[in-house]
Protein backbone atom coordinates (compact mmCIF):
# COMPACT_ATOMS: atom_id res chain seq x y z
CA UNK A 1 0.00 0.00 0.00
CA UNK A 2 2.87 2.46 1.02
CA UNK A 3 4.34 1.52 -2.56
CA UNK A 4 1.02 2.68 -4.42
CA UNK A 5 0.22 5.78 -2.45
CA UNK A 6 4.23 7.16 -3.36
CA UNK A 7 3.46 6.06 -7.19
CA UNK A 8 0.40 8.27 -6.88
CA UNK A 9 1.98 10.76 -5.33
CA UNK A 10 4.40 11.26 -8.34
CA UNK A 11 1.31 11.03 -10.65
CA UNK A 12 -0.54 14.05 -9.00
CA UNK A 13 0.23 17.24 -10.81
CA UNK A 14 0.31 18.76 -7.34
CA UNK A 15 3.95 16.69 -5.57
CA UNK A 16 4.82 14.81 -8.19
CA UNK A 17 7.99 12.77 -7.56
CA UNK A 18 9.21 16.12 -5.94
CA UNK A 19 6.80 15.05 -3.15
CA UNK A 20 6.97 11.41 -3.60
CA UNK A 21 10.30 10.47 -2.90
CA UNK A 22 10.83 12.12 0.18
CA UNK A 23 7.55 11.40 1.52
CA UNK A 24 8.96 7.26 0.48
CA UNK A 25 11.86 8.25 2.46
CA UNK A 26 10.81 9.90 5.21
CA UNK A 27 7.09 9.26 5.89
CA UNK A 28 7.21 5.14 4.76
CA UNK A 29 10.83 4.39 5.24
CA UNK A 30 11.24 3.04 1.75
CA UNK A 31 14.72 2.95 0.95
CA UNK A 32 15.78 5.58 -1.12
CA UNK A 33 16.24 3.71 -4.46
CA UNK A 34 13.23 2.08 -4.32
CA UNK A 35 11.18 5.47 -3.56
CA UNK A 36 13.34 6.93 -6.47
CA UNK A 37 12.35 4.26 -8.63
CA UNK A 38 8.89 4.33 -7.91
CA UNK A 39 8.72 8.02 -8.44
CA UNK A 40 10.13 7.85 -11.83
CA UNK A 41 8.43 5.27 -12.67
CA UNK A 42 4.83 7.52 -11.76
CA UNK A 43 5.79 10.38 -13.02
CA UNK A 44 7.08 9.21 -16.30
CA UNK A 45 3.73 7.24 -16.85
CA UNK A 46 1.30 10.07 -16.49
CA UNK A 47 3.06 12.20 -18.37
CA UNK A 48 3.00 9.30 -21.46
CA UNK A 49 -0.57 8.86 -20.61
CA UNK A 50 -1.54 12.81 -21.10
CA UNK A 51 0.61 13.31 -23.91
CA UNK A 52 -1.71 10.37 -25.60
CA UNK A 53 -4.44 11.68 -24.14
CA UNK A 54 -4.57 15.35 -23.63
CA UNK A 55 -6.31 15.63 -27.37
CA UNK A 56 -8.84 13.42 -27.36
CA UNK A 57 -9.63 14.98 -23.98
CA UNK A 58 -10.08 18.34 -24.82
CA UNK A 59 -11.97 17.22 -27.87
CA UNK A 60 -14.39 15.26 -26.10
CA UNK A 61 -15.20 18.12 -23.22
CA UNK A 62 -15.73 20.62 -25.72
CA UNK A 63 -18.16 18.25 -27.69
CA UNK A 64 -20.01 17.79 -24.43
CA UNK A 65 -19.23 21.11 -22.88
CA UNK A 66 -19.10 23.70 -26.32
CA UNK A 67 -18.21 27.08 -24.06
CA UNK A 68 -15.07 25.54 -23.55
CA UNK A 69 -13.55 25.50 -26.64
CA UNK A 70 -13.64 29.28 -26.40
CA UNK A 71 -12.44 29.02 -23.19
CA UNK A 72 -9.29 26.66 -24.23
CA UNK A 73 -8.52 28.63 -27.84
CA UNK A 74 -8.33 31.84 -25.46
CA UNK A 75 -5.72 30.28 -23.09
CA UNK A 76 -3.81 28.66 -25.89
CA UNK A 77 -3.34 31.52 -27.64
CA UNK A 78 -2.52 33.84 -25.20
CA UNK A 79 0.10 31.41 -23.88
CA UNK A 80 1.36 30.65 -27.59
CA UNK A 81 1.76 34.55 -28.02
CA UNK A 82 3.83 35.48 -24.77
CA UNK A 83 5.67 32.63 -24.84
CA UNK A 84 6.47 31.99 -28.78
CA UNK A 85 9.64 34.19 -29.07
CA UNK A 86 11.90 32.27 -25.88
CA UNK A 87 10.17 28.69 -26.67
CA UNK A 88 11.12 29.28 -30.23
CA UNK A 89 14.94 30.20 -29.44
CA UNK A 90 15.18 27.68 -26.14
CA UNK A 91 12.59 25.09 -28.00
CA UNK A 92 13.72 21.26 -26.30
CA UNK A 93 15.87 23.04 -23.50
CA UNK A 94 13.01 25.16 -22.50
CA UNK A 95 10.81 21.82 -22.49
CA UNK A 96 13.19 19.99 -20.54
CA UNK A 97 13.95 22.67 -18.02
CA UNK A 98 10.29 23.56 -17.63
CA UNK A 99 10.00 19.98 -16.30
CA UNK A 100 13.66 19.29 -14.87
CA UNK A 101 13.28 22.53 -12.04
CA UNK A 102 11.62 20.99 -8.75
CA UNK A 103 9.47 24.47 -8.27
CA UNK A 104 5.83 24.84 -7.93
CA UNK A 105 3.76 24.72 -11.35
CA UNK A 106 6.63 23.00 -13.30
CA UNK A 107 7.08 19.08 -13.60
CA UNK A 108 5.78 16.25 -16.36
CA UNK A 109 2.34 17.79 -16.03
CA UNK A 110 2.88 21.34 -17.10
CA UNK A 111 5.51 19.60 -19.84
CA UNK A 112 2.97 17.73 -21.11
CA UNK A 113 0.53 20.46 -21.43
CA UNK A 114 3.12 22.98 -22.88
CA UNK A 115 4.42 20.44 -25.60
CA UNK A 116 0.61 20.28 -26.46
CA UNK A 117 -0.20 24.38 -26.50
CA UNK A 118 3.21 24.65 -28.54
CA UNK A 119 2.87 21.74 -30.81
CA UNK A 120 5.62 19.11 -30.34
CA UNK A 121 5.22 15.96 -31.91
CA UNK A 122 4.12 13.43 -28.96
CA UNK A 123 7.34 11.02 -29.27
CA UNK A 124 9.94 14.34 -28.94
CA UNK A 125 7.60 15.16 -25.80
CA UNK A 126 7.87 12.48 -24.09
CA UNK A 127 11.74 11.73 -24.54
CA UNK A 128 12.33 15.70 -23.32
CA UNK A 129 10.09 15.21 -20.26
CA UNK A 130 11.66 12.07 -19.56
CA UNK A 131 14.98 13.88 -19.40
CA UNK A 132 13.47 16.86 -17.27
CA UNK A 133 12.18 14.17 -14.97
CA UNK A 134 15.14 12.50 -14.87
CA UNK A 135 17.17 15.74 -14.26
CA UNK A 136 14.91 16.75 -11.68
CA UNK A 137 14.43 13.11 -10.04
CA UNK A 138 18.45 13.67 -9.49
CA UNK A 139 17.92 17.13 -7.69
CA UNK A 140 15.99 15.52 -5.78
CA UNK A 141 17.75 12.87 -4.52
CA UNK A 142 20.35 14.49 -3.75
CA UNK A 143 18.56 16.88 -2.04
CA UNK A 144 16.91 14.22 0.15
CA UNK A 145 20.19 13.03 0.71
CA UNK A 146 21.55 16.00 2.43
CA UNK A 147 18.11 15.90 4.49
CA UNK A 148 19.03 12.69 6.00
CA UNK A 149 22.57 13.63 6.74
CA UNK A 150 21.17 16.62 8.23
CA UNK A 151 18.69 15.25 10.21
CA UNK A 152 20.21 12.07 11.56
Amino acid sequence: MQRFIVLLLSMSPISELRGAIPWGVFHYNLSLFEAVFISLFGNILVSFLIILSLNYLLNWLIKYIPFLEKIANWFFLKTRKRHKKKFAKWQDLALVVIVAIPLPFTGAWTGALASYVFGIKPKRAFSLITLGVSIAALIVTILTINSIYIFN
